[in-house]
Protein backbone atom coordinates (compact mmCIF):
# COMPACT_ATOMS: atom_id res chain seq x y z
CA UNK A 1 0.00 0.00 0.00
CA UNK A 2 2.81 2.37 0.93
CA UNK A 3 4.51 1.62 -2.38
CA UNK A 4 1.34 2.47 -4.30
CA UNK A 5 1.02 5.77 -2.44
CA UNK A 6 4.62 6.67 -3.26
CA UNK A 7 4.07 5.83 -6.93
CA UNK A 8 0.90 7.94 -7.05
CA UNK A 9 2.66 10.83 -5.30
CA UNK A 10 5.53 10.58 -7.75
CA UNK A 11 3.15 10.65 -10.71
CA UNK A 12 1.36 13.69 -9.27
CA UNK A 13 4.66 15.53 -8.80
CA UNK A 14 5.69 14.76 -12.38
CA UNK A 15 2.32 15.94 -13.70
CA UNK A 16 2.51 19.17 -11.68
CA UNK A 17 6.02 19.88 -12.93
CA UNK A 18 4.96 19.14 -16.50
CA UNK A 19 1.93 21.43 -16.10
CA UNK A 20 4.08 24.26 -14.77
CA UNK A 21 6.51 23.87 -17.67
CA UNK A 22 3.69 23.86 -20.22
CA UNK A 23 2.01 26.90 -18.64
CA UNK A 24 5.30 28.80 -18.49
CA UNK A 25 6.13 28.08 -22.11
CA UNK A 26 2.58 28.96 -23.13
CA UNK A 27 2.68 32.22 -21.17
CA UNK A 28 5.98 33.25 -22.76
CA UNK A 29 4.69 32.54 -26.27
CA UNK A 30 1.37 34.28 -25.53
CA UNK A 31 3.16 37.45 -24.40
CA UNK A 32 5.35 37.47 -27.50
CA UNK A 33 2.39 36.80 -29.79
CA UNK A 34 0.31 39.47 -28.05
CA UNK A 35 3.02 42.11 -28.47
CA UNK A 36 3.62 41.28 -32.13
CA UNK A 37 -0.06 40.88 -33.05
CA UNK A 38 -1.93 43.47 -31.01
CA UNK A 39 0.93 46.01 -30.90
CA UNK A 40 0.97 46.80 -34.63
CA UNK A 41 -2.82 47.25 -34.57
CA UNK A 42 -2.33 49.98 -31.99
CA UNK A 43 0.72 51.82 -33.38
CA UNK A 44 0.27 50.87 -37.07
CA UNK A 45 3.98 50.18 -37.19
CA UNK A 46 6.05 47.06 -36.77
CA UNK A 47 6.41 45.87 -33.18
CA UNK A 48 8.75 43.02 -32.32
CA UNK A 49 9.73 41.15 -29.17
CA UNK A 50 12.63 38.70 -29.34
CA UNK A 51 11.37 36.69 -26.38
CA UNK A 52 9.58 36.78 -23.04
CA UNK A 53 10.59 34.75 -19.99
CA UNK A 54 8.09 34.81 -17.12
CA UNK A 55 7.85 32.32 -14.25
CA UNK A 56 4.32 31.07 -13.66
CA UNK A 57 5.23 30.33 -10.02
CA UNK A 58 6.92 33.56 -8.89
CA UNK A 59 5.48 35.88 -11.54
CA UNK A 60 8.88 37.48 -12.12
CA UNK A 61 10.41 37.69 -15.56
CA UNK A 62 11.79 39.79 -18.35
CA UNK A 63 11.12 40.97 -21.89
CA UNK A 64 14.04 40.82 -24.32
CA UNK A 65 14.80 42.57 -27.58
CA UNK A 66 11.81 44.88 -27.99
CA UNK A 67 11.36 47.53 -30.66
CA UNK A 68 8.68 49.71 -32.22
CA UNK A 69 9.29 50.49 -35.87
CA UNK A 70 8.88 53.89 -37.49
CA UNK A 71 5.97 54.85 -39.75
CA UNK A 72 6.48 54.84 -43.50
CA UNK A 73 8.45 57.78 -44.86
CA UNK A 74 11.05 57.92 -42.08
CA UNK A 75 14.66 56.85 -42.62
CA UNK A 76 15.49 55.43 -39.20
CA UNK A 77 14.29 51.84 -38.69
CA UNK A 78 13.08 52.07 -35.08
CA UNK A 79 11.33 54.64 -32.93
CA UNK A 80 11.85 52.96 -29.54
CA UNK A 81 13.93 49.95 -28.57
CA UNK A 82 15.41 48.31 -25.50
CA UNK A 83 17.46 45.21 -24.78
CA UNK A 84 15.68 44.03 -21.64
CA UNK A 85 12.92 45.04 -19.24
CA UNK A 86 12.06 43.37 -15.95
CA UNK A 87 8.42 42.58 -15.22
CA UNK A 88 6.41 41.15 -12.38
CA UNK A 89 2.99 39.52 -12.61
CA UNK A 90 0.70 38.15 -9.91
CA UNK A 91 0.56 34.49 -11.00
CA UNK A 92 -3.06 33.99 -10.00
CA UNK A 93 -4.21 36.80 -12.28
CA UNK A 94 -2.90 35.21 -15.47
CA UNK A 95 -6.03 33.08 -15.82
CA UNK A 96 -8.42 35.87 -14.78
CA UNK A 97 -10.06 38.60 -16.88
CA UNK A 98 -7.59 41.22 -15.59
CA UNK A 99 -3.87 40.51 -15.53
CA UNK A 100 -2.24 42.18 -12.54
CA UNK A 101 1.25 43.44 -13.39
CA UNK A 102 3.15 44.46 -10.26
CA UNK A 103 5.94 46.29 -12.07
CA UNK A 104 7.57 47.04 -15.39
CA UNK A 105 11.10 48.46 -15.33
CA UNK A 106 12.79 49.55 -18.55
CA UNK A 107 16.41 50.70 -18.20
CA UNK A 108 18.36 52.50 -20.92
CA UNK A 109 15.88 52.48 -23.82
CA UNK A 110 16.92 54.15 -27.06
CA UNK A 111 14.43 56.55 -28.63
CA UNK A 112 14.71 58.03 -32.11
CA UNK A 113 13.24 61.42 -32.97
CA UNK A 114 13.16 62.28 -36.66
CA UNK A 115 11.54 65.35 -38.18
CA UNK A 116 10.34 68.71 -36.88
CA UNK A 117 9.28 69.73 -33.38
CA UNK A 118 5.72 70.35 -34.58
CA UNK A 119 3.45 67.52 -35.70
CA UNK A 120 5.71 66.37 -38.57
CA UNK A 121 7.87 63.82 -36.78
CA UNK A 122 7.89 60.08 -36.25
CA UNK A 123 6.81 60.12 -32.59
CA UNK A 124 3.85 62.41 -33.24
CA UNK A 125 2.76 60.19 -36.13
CA UNK A 126 2.84 57.08 -33.96
CA UNK A 127 0.87 58.91 -31.26
CA UNK A 128 -1.69 59.93 -33.88
CA UNK A 129 -2.00 56.28 -34.92
CA UNK A 130 -2.53 55.23 -31.31
CA UNK A 131 -5.21 57.90 -30.85
CA UNK A 132 -7.06 56.55 -33.88
CA UNK A 133 -6.79 52.95 -32.72
CA UNK A 134 -8.01 53.70 -29.19
CA UNK A 135 -10.81 56.09 -30.15
CA UNK A 136 -8.91 59.27 -29.37
CA UNK A 137 -9.21 62.66 -30.99
CA UNK A 138 -8.68 61.39 -34.54
CA UNK A 139 -11.34 59.32 -36.35
CA UNK A 140 -10.76 55.59 -36.30
CA UNK A 141 -10.11 53.64 -39.49
CA UNK A 142 -13.26 51.55 -39.83
CA UNK A 143 -11.58 49.14 -42.24
CA UNK A 144 -9.08 48.03 -39.57
CA UNK A 145 -9.92 45.62 -36.74
CA UNK A 146 -10.22 47.09 -33.23
CA UNK A 147 -6.86 47.57 -31.57
CA UNK A 148 -7.69 45.14 -28.79
CA UNK A 149 -9.26 42.42 -30.90
CA UNK A 150 -7.80 39.13 -29.72
CA UNK A 151 -6.74 40.78 -26.46
CA UNK A 152 -9.88 40.84 -24.35
CA UNK A 153 -7.98 40.73 -21.07
CA UNK A 154 -7.64 43.99 -19.18
CA UNK A 155 -4.52 45.07 -17.34
CA UNK A 156 -3.55 46.58 -14.02
CA UNK A 157 0.00 47.92 -13.73
CA UNK A 158 1.06 49.03 -10.25
CA UNK A 159 4.44 50.52 -11.18
CA UNK A 160 5.87 51.43 -14.61
CA UNK A 161 9.37 52.94 -14.70
CA UNK A 162 11.48 54.07 -17.65
CA UNK A 163 14.96 55.24 -16.64
CA UNK A 164 18.19 56.22 -18.35
CA UNK A 165 16.56 56.84 -21.72
CA UNK A 166 18.50 58.58 -24.46
CA UNK A 167 17.07 60.18 -27.57
CA UNK A 168 18.85 60.27 -30.91
CA UNK A 169 17.55 63.43 -32.56
CA UNK A 170 17.59 64.27 -36.27
CA UNK A 171 15.99 67.70 -36.81
CA UNK A 172 14.81 68.73 -40.25
CA UNK A 173 15.45 72.39 -39.41
CA UNK A 174 19.12 71.64 -38.81
CA UNK A 175 19.69 70.05 -42.22
CA UNK A 176 19.65 66.47 -40.98
CA UNK A 177 22.25 67.02 -38.30
CA UNK A 178 22.05 64.74 -35.27
CA UNK A 179 22.42 65.13 -31.53
CA UNK A 180 21.72 62.94 -28.53
CA UNK A 181 19.81 64.11 -25.46
CA UNK A 182 18.82 62.42 -22.22
CA UNK A 183 15.30 62.56 -20.80
CA UNK A 184 14.23 62.40 -17.14
CA UNK A 185 12.91 59.17 -15.65
CA UNK A 186 9.27 58.44 -16.43
CA UNK A 187 7.43 56.91 -13.48
CA UNK A 188 3.75 55.95 -13.59
CA UNK A 189 1.80 54.18 -10.86
CA UNK A 190 -1.64 52.64 -10.28
CA UNK A 191 -2.52 52.24 -13.95
CA UNK A 192 -5.84 50.46 -14.33
CA UNK A 193 -6.22 49.97 -10.59
CA UNK A 194 -10.02 50.29 -10.83
CA UNK A 195 -12.30 47.29 -11.37
CA UNK A 196 -12.34 47.78 -15.14
CA UNK A 197 -8.57 47.94 -15.56
CA UNK A 198 -7.10 49.31 -18.78
CA UNK A 199 -6.64 47.89 -22.25
CA UNK A 200 -3.31 47.31 -24.00
CA UNK A 201 -4.14 50.28 -26.23
CA UNK A 202 -4.79 52.59 -23.30
CA UNK A 203 -1.54 51.54 -21.64
CA UNK A 204 0.37 52.13 -24.87
CA UNK A 205 -1.19 55.59 -25.19
CA UNK A 206 -0.20 56.56 -21.63
CA UNK A 207 3.39 55.39 -22.05
CA UNK A 208 3.88 57.06 -25.45
CA UNK A 209 2.27 60.29 -24.27
CA UNK A 210 4.81 60.57 -21.46
CA UNK A 211 7.73 59.61 -23.71
CA UNK A 212 6.72 62.20 -26.30
CA UNK A 213 6.28 64.94 -23.69
CA UNK A 214 9.69 64.40 -22.08
CA UNK A 215 11.39 63.99 -25.47
CA UNK A 216 9.98 67.21 -26.95
CA UNK A 217 10.84 69.20 -23.81
CA UNK A 218 14.42 67.83 -23.74
CA UNK A 219 14.98 68.67 -27.42
CA UNK A 220 13.59 72.19 -27.05
CA UNK A 221 15.81 72.84 -24.03
CA UNK A 222 18.88 71.44 -25.77
CA UNK A 223 18.35 73.54 -28.91
CA UNK A 224 17.70 76.66 -26.80
CA UNK A 225 20.90 76.04 -24.79
CA UNK A 226 22.92 75.63 -27.97
CA UNK A 227 21.43 78.82 -29.41
CA UNK A 228 22.39 80.72 -26.26
CA UNK A 229 25.95 79.36 -26.39
CA UNK A 230 26.28 80.44 -30.02
CA UNK A 231 24.91 83.92 -29.23
CA UNK A 232 27.33 84.31 -26.32
CA UNK A 233 30.19 83.26 -28.57
CA UNK A 234 29.29 85.89 -31.14
CA UNK A 235 29.23 88.53 -28.40
CA UNK A 236 32.73 87.47 -27.32
CA UNK A 237 33.96 87.74 -30.89
CA UNK A 238 32.55 91.26 -31.18
CA UNK A 239 34.56 92.32 -28.12
CA UNK A 240 37.83 91.46 -29.80
CA UNK A 241 40.96 90.61 -27.87
CA UNK A 242 42.85 87.32 -27.79
CA UNK A 243 41.10 85.87 -24.75
CA UNK A 244 37.63 86.71 -26.06
CA UNK A 245 38.38 85.27 -29.50
CA UNK A 246 39.84 82.08 -28.05
CA UNK A 247 36.82 81.64 -25.79
CA UNK A 248 34.44 82.24 -28.70
CA UNK A 249 36.30 79.75 -30.90
CA UNK A 250 36.10 77.05 -28.19
CA UNK A 251 32.39 77.68 -27.65
CA UNK A 252 31.56 77.52 -31.36
CA UNK A 253 33.59 74.33 -31.72
CA UNK A 254 31.58 72.79 -28.85
CA UNK A 255 28.34 73.82 -30.53
CA UNK A 256 29.52 72.27 -33.78
CA UNK A 257 30.44 69.02 -32.02
CA UNK A 258 26.92 68.74 -30.60
CA UNK A 259 25.41 68.68 -34.07
CA UNK A 260 27.23 66.09 -36.11
CA UNK A 261 26.20 65.40 -39.67
CA UNK A 262 24.28 62.16 -39.86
Amino acid sequence: MKKIILIVAGVVVVLVVALVVVLTLSLDSLVKKGVETVGPQITKTEMKLEKASISILSGSGALHGFHIGNPEGYKTPTAIKFGEASVGVKPGSVLSDKIHVTHVKVVGPEITFEGALGSKNNLSKIMENVEEATGGSAPADKSSPPADSGASKKLQVDDFLISGAKVNVTLTALGGRQLTVAIPDIHMTNLGSGPEGITAGELTKLVLKNINKETFEAIQKSVADVGKQAADALKDMSKGGTNSLNKAAETLKGVGDLFKKK
